[in-house]
Protein backbone atom coordinates (compact mmCIF):
# COMPACT_ATOMS: atom_id res chain seq x y z
CA UNK A 1 0.00 0.00 0.00
CA UNK A 2 1.35 3.44 -0.96
CA UNK A 3 0.01 6.70 0.48
CA UNK A 4 0.73 10.39 0.04
CA UNK A 5 2.60 10.51 3.34
CA UNK A 6 4.89 7.73 2.07
CA UNK A 7 5.95 10.11 -0.70
CA UNK A 8 6.92 12.75 1.85
CA UNK A 9 3.71 14.81 1.82
CA UNK A 10 1.63 14.73 5.01
CA UNK A 11 -1.70 16.45 4.28
CA UNK A 12 -2.73 16.56 7.94
CA UNK A 13 0.57 18.13 8.97
CA UNK A 14 0.26 20.64 6.12
CA UNK A 15 -3.19 21.65 7.36
CA UNK A 16 -1.89 22.17 10.89
CA UNK A 17 1.06 24.17 9.58
CA UNK A 18 -1.15 26.41 7.45
CA UNK A 19 -3.51 26.90 10.39
CA UNK A 20 -0.65 28.03 12.62
CA UNK A 21 0.62 30.45 9.99
CA UNK A 22 -2.76 31.97 9.14
CA UNK A 23 -3.70 32.35 12.79
CA UNK A 24 -0.77 34.75 13.14
CA UNK A 25 -1.68 36.69 10.01
CA UNK A 26 -5.36 37.28 10.77
CA UNK A 27 -4.66 40.38 12.83
CA UNK A 28 -3.48 42.15 9.68
CA UNK A 29 -6.95 41.93 8.12
CA UNK A 30 -8.13 44.88 10.22
CA UNK A 31 -6.26 47.32 7.97
CA UNK A 32 -8.47 46.79 4.92
CA UNK A 33 -12.04 45.81 4.06
CA UNK A 34 -11.49 42.07 3.57
CA UNK A 35 -14.47 40.09 2.31
CA UNK A 36 -13.11 36.53 2.38
CA UNK A 37 -10.30 35.10 4.42
CA UNK A 38 -7.85 32.25 3.92
CA UNK A 39 -10.37 29.40 3.87
CA UNK A 40 -11.66 30.34 0.44
CA UNK A 41 -9.97 29.77 -2.90
CA UNK A 42 -9.15 33.46 -3.33
CA UNK A 43 -9.19 36.40 -0.93
CA UNK A 44 -11.16 39.56 -1.70
CA UNK A 45 -10.46 43.18 -0.85
CA UNK A 46 -13.33 45.64 -1.26
CA UNK A 47 -12.59 48.85 -3.17
CA UNK A 48 -15.83 50.83 -3.39
CA UNK A 49 -18.33 48.97 -5.57
CA UNK A 50 -15.62 46.60 -6.84
CA UNK A 51 -13.48 43.95 -5.21
CA UNK A 52 -10.02 42.67 -6.06
CA UNK A 53 -9.55 38.90 -5.81
CA UNK A 54 -6.06 37.54 -5.23
CA UNK A 55 -4.58 34.06 -5.25
CA UNK A 56 -1.09 32.58 -5.32
CA UNK A 57 0.13 29.10 -6.20
CA UNK A 58 2.96 27.17 -7.77
CA UNK A 59 3.66 24.18 -9.98
CA UNK A 60 4.99 21.89 -7.25
CA UNK A 61 6.95 18.74 -7.95
CA UNK A 62 5.61 18.53 -11.51
CA UNK A 63 8.80 20.48 -12.19
CA UNK A 64 10.78 17.30 -11.47
CA UNK A 65 8.89 15.47 -14.21
CA UNK A 66 9.68 18.34 -16.59
CA UNK A 67 13.35 17.97 -15.68
CA UNK A 68 13.30 14.21 -16.38
CA UNK A 69 11.79 14.89 -19.80
CA UNK A 70 13.95 17.93 -20.57
CA UNK A 71 10.70 19.69 -21.46
CA UNK A 72 9.79 22.92 -19.70
CA UNK A 73 7.30 24.56 -22.08
CA UNK A 74 4.15 23.39 -20.26
CA UNK A 75 4.82 24.12 -16.58
CA UNK A 76 4.06 27.79 -17.17
CA UNK A 77 0.54 26.78 -18.22
CA UNK A 78 0.19 24.90 -14.93
CA UNK A 79 1.33 27.95 -12.99
CA UNK A 80 -1.27 30.18 -14.64
CA UNK A 81 -4.01 27.57 -14.36
CA UNK A 82 -3.58 26.94 -10.64
CA UNK A 83 -3.94 30.66 -9.93
CA UNK A 84 -6.71 31.72 -12.33
CA UNK A 85 -8.91 28.72 -11.53
CA UNK A 86 -8.85 29.71 -7.86
CA UNK A 87 -9.72 33.33 -8.68
CA UNK A 88 -12.80 32.20 -10.62
CA UNK A 89 -14.22 30.52 -7.51
CA UNK A 90 -15.26 33.84 -5.93
CA UNK A 91 -16.94 35.12 -9.08
CA UNK A 92 -13.99 37.22 -10.23
CA UNK A 93 -12.62 37.42 -13.76
CA UNK A 94 -8.80 37.03 -13.76
CA UNK A 95 -7.02 40.05 -15.23
CA UNK A 96 -3.32 39.98 -14.36
CA UNK A 97 -0.50 37.95 -12.82
CA UNK A 98 3.06 38.34 -11.61
CA UNK A 99 5.39 35.34 -11.64
CA UNK A 100 8.23 34.29 -9.35
CA UNK A 101 11.02 32.09 -10.70
CA UNK A 102 13.61 30.94 -8.17
CA UNK A 103 16.60 29.12 -9.67
CA UNK A 104 19.67 27.32 -8.47
CA UNK A 105 21.55 28.64 -11.49
CA UNK A 106 20.22 30.81 -14.34
CA UNK A 107 19.61 28.93 -17.56
CA UNK A 108 18.39 31.05 -20.50
CA UNK A 109 17.23 28.03 -22.52
CA UNK A 110 15.04 26.69 -19.71
CA UNK A 111 13.78 30.21 -18.98
CA UNK A 112 12.75 30.57 -22.62
CA UNK A 113 10.64 27.41 -22.45
CA UNK A 114 9.08 28.44 -19.12
CA UNK A 115 8.20 31.78 -20.67
CA UNK A 116 6.52 30.05 -23.61
CA UNK A 117 4.27 28.16 -21.22
CA UNK A 118 3.42 31.29 -19.24
CA UNK A 119 2.42 33.07 -22.44
CA UNK A 120 0.27 30.15 -23.55
CA UNK A 121 -1.45 30.04 -20.15
CA UNK A 122 -1.99 33.80 -20.20
CA UNK A 123 -3.49 33.64 -23.70
CA UNK A 124 -5.87 30.86 -22.67
CA UNK A 125 -6.88 32.91 -19.63
CA UNK A 126 -6.92 36.28 -21.38
CA UNK A 127 -4.77 37.84 -18.66
CA UNK A 128 -1.71 40.08 -18.69
CA UNK A 129 1.57 39.06 -17.05
CA UNK A 130 2.53 42.47 -15.75
CA UNK A 131 5.79 41.72 -13.95
CA UNK A 132 7.59 39.28 -11.73
CA UNK A 133 10.82 38.35 -10.03
CA UNK A 134 13.68 35.99 -10.82
CA UNK A 135 16.01 35.02 -7.97
CA UNK A 136 19.21 32.96 -8.03
CA UNK A 137 19.25 30.96 -4.78
CA UNK A 138 22.03 28.34 -4.78
CA UNK A 139 21.97 26.36 -1.56
CA UNK A 140 18.26 27.02 -1.09
CA UNK A 141 16.71 25.93 -4.39
CA UNK A 142 17.57 22.83 -6.39
CA UNK A 143 16.91 23.30 -10.11
CA UNK A 144 14.06 25.87 -9.96
CA UNK A 145 10.67 26.68 -8.50
CA UNK A 146 7.89 28.53 -10.30
CA UNK A 147 4.94 30.33 -8.72
CA UNK A 148 2.52 33.09 -9.57
CA UNK A 149 0.22 35.57 -7.87
CA UNK A 150 -2.89 36.59 -9.76
CA UNK A 151 -5.49 39.30 -9.51
CA UNK A 152 -9.12 39.33 -10.60
CA UNK A 153 -11.98 41.83 -10.51
CA UNK A 154 -15.61 41.41 -9.54
CA UNK A 155 -18.51 43.75 -8.78
CA UNK A 156 -19.01 43.75 -5.02
CA UNK A 157 -22.64 42.70 -5.40
CA UNK A 158 -21.69 39.71 -7.59
CA UNK A 159 -19.17 38.07 -5.28
CA UNK A 160 -19.73 34.34 -4.82
CA UNK A 161 -18.82 33.13 -1.32
CA UNK A 162 -20.94 29.98 -1.07
CA UNK A 163 -23.38 31.48 1.43
CA UNK A 164 -26.33 30.89 -0.96
CA UNK A 165 -25.65 27.16 -1.24
CA UNK A 166 -28.57 25.10 0.07
CA UNK A 167 -29.61 21.43 0.12
CA UNK A 168 -31.06 20.42 -3.22
CA UNK A 169 -28.62 22.47 -5.28
CA UNK A 170 -26.96 20.47 -8.02
CA UNK A 171 -23.27 20.03 -8.81
CA UNK A 172 -21.86 20.42 -12.30
CA UNK A 173 -18.40 18.94 -12.76
CA UNK A 174 -16.12 20.15 -15.57
CA UNK A 175 -13.64 17.53 -16.69
CA UNK A 176 -9.95 17.81 -15.93
CA UNK A 177 -7.21 17.28 -18.50
CA UNK A 178 -5.55 14.69 -16.28
CA UNK A 179 -3.47 14.83 -13.12
CA UNK A 180 -3.13 18.65 -13.25
CA UNK A 181 -0.54 20.01 -10.81
CA UNK A 182 -1.44 18.15 -7.61
CA UNK A 183 -0.36 14.84 -6.14
CA UNK A 184 2.77 14.54 -8.28
CA UNK A 185 4.82 13.45 -5.26
CA UNK A 186 2.56 10.41 -4.84
CA UNK A 187 2.48 9.74 -8.59
CA UNK A 188 6.27 9.87 -8.82
CA UNK A 189 6.62 7.64 -5.75
CA UNK A 190 4.38 5.02 -7.33
CA UNK A 191 5.49 5.11 -10.95
CA UNK A 192 9.19 5.94 -10.67
CA UNK A 193 10.20 4.41 -7.33
CA UNK A 194 7.81 1.50 -6.75
CA UNK A 195 7.24 0.52 -10.39
CA UNK A 196 10.75 1.50 -11.51
CA UNK A 197 9.50 3.20 -14.65
CA UNK A 198 11.06 5.96 -16.75
CA UNK A 199 9.28 8.85 -18.43
CA UNK A 200 9.59 7.16 -21.84
CA UNK A 201 8.04 3.88 -20.66
CA UNK A 202 4.45 2.91 -21.54
CA UNK A 203 1.93 3.73 -18.82
CA UNK A 204 1.07 0.44 -17.07
CA UNK A 205 -2.27 -0.80 -18.32
CA UNK A 206 -2.27 1.66 -21.22
CA UNK A 207 0.49 0.73 -23.65
CA UNK A 208 -0.36 3.53 -26.10
CA UNK A 209 0.48 6.22 -23.54
CA UNK A 210 3.82 7.32 -22.09
CA UNK A 211 4.39 7.86 -18.37
CA UNK A 212 6.06 11.26 -18.73
CA UNK A 213 3.56 12.68 -21.20
CA UNK A 214 0.62 11.71 -19.00
CA UNK A 215 2.21 13.27 -15.92
CA UNK A 216 3.16 16.46 -17.74
CA UNK A 217 -0.24 17.11 -19.39
CA UNK A 218 -1.00 20.78 -18.55
CA UNK A 219 -3.68 21.71 -16.04
CA UNK A 220 -6.99 22.66 -17.63
CA UNK A 221 -7.86 26.36 -17.56
CA UNK A 222 -11.56 27.02 -16.91
CA UNK A 223 -11.67 30.77 -17.54
CA UNK A 224 -13.59 30.83 -20.84
CA UNK A 225 -16.62 28.75 -19.85
CA UNK A 226 -16.86 30.10 -16.31
CA UNK A 227 -16.58 33.76 -17.32
CA UNK A 228 -19.30 33.10 -19.89
CA UNK A 229 -21.44 31.83 -17.01
CA UNK A 230 -20.68 35.05 -15.10
CA UNK A 231 -21.98 37.06 -18.05
CA UNK A 232 -25.19 35.03 -18.37
CA UNK A 233 -28.42 35.21 -16.38
CA UNK A 234 -27.44 32.11 -14.37
CA UNK A 235 -27.18 32.49 -10.60
CA UNK A 236 -24.15 30.60 -9.32
CA UNK A 237 -24.17 29.60 -5.66
CA UNK A 238 -20.62 28.28 -5.34
CA UNK A 239 -17.54 27.05 -7.19
CA UNK A 240 -14.66 24.79 -6.23
CA UNK A 241 -11.32 24.19 -7.91
CA UNK A 242 -10.55 20.50 -7.35
CA UNK A 243 -6.87 20.54 -6.47
CA UNK A 244 -4.87 19.00 -3.61
CA UNK A 245 -7.36 17.39 -1.26
CA UNK A 246 -9.51 16.16 -4.12
CA UNK A 247 -13.25 16.44 -3.55
CA UNK A 248 -12.79 17.56 0.07
CA UNK A 249 -12.30 21.00 -1.54
CA UNK A 250 -16.10 21.20 -1.62
CA UNK A 251 -16.07 21.52 2.17
CA UNK A 252 -14.47 24.96 1.79
CA UNK A 253 -17.63 26.40 0.24
CA UNK A 254 -20.06 26.40 3.15
CA UNK A 255 -20.35 24.84 6.59
CA UNK A 256 -23.40 22.85 7.64
CA UNK A 257 -24.16 21.11 4.34
CA UNK A 258 -22.91 17.93 2.72
CA UNK A 259 -22.25 16.81 -0.83
CA UNK A 260 -23.28 13.64 -2.60
CA UNK A 261 -21.41 12.77 -5.78
CA UNK A 262 -23.29 9.98 -7.51
CA UNK A 263 -21.81 10.24 -11.00
CA UNK A 264 -18.29 10.83 -12.23
CA UNK A 265 -16.91 10.24 -15.73
CA UNK A 266 -14.44 7.42 -16.11
CA UNK A 267 -11.13 8.74 -14.72
CA UNK A 268 -8.22 9.23 -17.09
CA UNK A 269 -5.70 6.39 -17.56
CA UNK A 270 -3.09 8.06 -15.33
CA UNK A 271 -5.36 7.66 -12.29
CA UNK A 272 -6.24 4.03 -13.02
CA UNK A 273 -2.57 3.21 -13.52
CA UNK A 274 -1.52 4.79 -10.21
CA UNK A 275 -4.40 3.04 -8.43
CA UNK A 276 -3.25 -0.33 -9.78
CA UNK A 277 -0.10 -0.07 -7.64
CA UNK A 278 -1.95 -0.60 -4.35
CA UNK A 279 -2.86 3.00 -3.59
CA UNK A 280 -5.98 3.02 -1.37
CA UNK A 281 -9.11 4.20 -3.17
CA UNK A 282 -9.84 6.84 -0.53
CA UNK A 283 -6.30 8.16 -0.97
CA UNK A 284 -6.90 8.50 -4.71
CA UNK A 285 -10.00 10.66 -4.18
CA UNK A 286 -8.37 12.61 -1.37
CA UNK A 287 -5.23 13.48 -3.37
CA UNK A 288 -6.24 13.66 -7.05
CA UNK A 289 -9.04 15.28 -9.05
CA UNK A 290 -10.02 11.88 -10.52
CA UNK A 291 -11.25 13.41 -13.75
CA UNK A 292 -13.13 16.49 -12.51
CA UNK A 293 -11.15 19.71 -12.15
CA UNK A 294 -13.84 22.27 -11.36
CA UNK A 295 -17.27 22.06 -9.69
CA UNK A 296 -20.13 24.54 -9.93
CA UNK A 297 -23.02 24.62 -7.44
CA UNK A 298 -26.33 26.06 -8.61
CA UNK A 299 -30.09 25.73 -8.45
CA UNK A 300 -31.58 22.96 -10.57
CA UNK A 301 -33.47 25.44 -12.77
CA UNK A 302 -30.19 26.77 -14.23
CA UNK A 303 -28.47 23.44 -14.85
CA UNK A 304 -29.43 22.82 -18.49
CA UNK A 305 -28.45 26.36 -19.51
CA UNK A 306 -25.15 26.11 -17.65
CA UNK A 307 -24.28 22.71 -19.14
CA UNK A 308 -24.95 24.03 -22.64
CA UNK A 309 -22.61 27.00 -22.11
CA UNK A 310 -19.81 24.93 -20.60
CA UNK A 311 -19.97 22.19 -23.20
CA UNK A 312 -19.26 24.71 -25.93
CA UNK A 313 -15.77 24.75 -24.42
CA UNK A 314 -15.16 21.45 -22.61
CA UNK A 315 -17.01 18.37 -21.29
CA UNK A 316 -19.22 18.81 -18.23
CA UNK A 317 -21.67 16.63 -16.30
CA UNK A 318 -24.20 16.77 -13.51
CA UNK A 319 -22.25 14.88 -10.86
CA UNK A 320 -24.33 15.20 -7.70
CA UNK A 321 -26.15 17.42 -5.25
CA UNK A 322 -25.94 19.33 -1.99
CA UNK A 323 -27.38 17.45 1.00
CA UNK A 324 -28.53 18.27 4.52
CA UNK A 325 -25.55 16.50 6.09
CA UNK A 326 -24.67 18.90 8.92
CA UNK A 327 -21.26 17.26 9.35
CA UNK A 328 -20.22 18.51 5.91
CA UNK A 329 -19.33 15.05 4.62
CA UNK A 330 -18.65 14.37 0.96
CA UNK A 331 -20.04 11.05 -0.27
CA UNK A 332 -18.64 9.70 -3.54
CA UNK A 333 -19.64 6.78 -5.73
CA UNK A 334 -16.24 5.72 -7.04
CA UNK A 335 -15.29 4.26 -10.41
CA UNK A 336 -14.90 0.93 -8.59
CA UNK A 337 -18.61 0.99 -7.73
CA UNK A 338 -18.02 1.52 -4.00
CA UNK A 339 -19.00 4.49 -1.85
CA UNK A 340 -16.57 6.70 0.03
CA UNK A 341 -17.32 9.25 2.73
CA UNK A 342 -14.74 11.94 3.41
Amino acid sequence: MVTYSDSGVDIDLEEKTVSQLTSKLKETLKWQDIITESGHFAALVRLGNKAIAMSTDGVGSKILVAKLMGKYDTVGIDCIAMVVNDILCVGAEPVALVDYLAVEKPDPLIATQIGEGLVEGANLSKIAIIGGETASLPGIVNDFDLAGTGMGLVDADKIITGEKIEPGDLLIGIESSGIHSNGLSLARKVLFEKAGLNVDDPLPGFEDKKVGSELLTPTAIYVEPVVELFNSSIELHGMAHITGGGFTNLKRLKEGVGYEINYLPDPQPIFKSIYSFDVPLEEMYRVFNMGIGFVIVLNEKYVDQAIEIIQNHMPAHIIGKVTENKDGKVKINTFEGTELEM
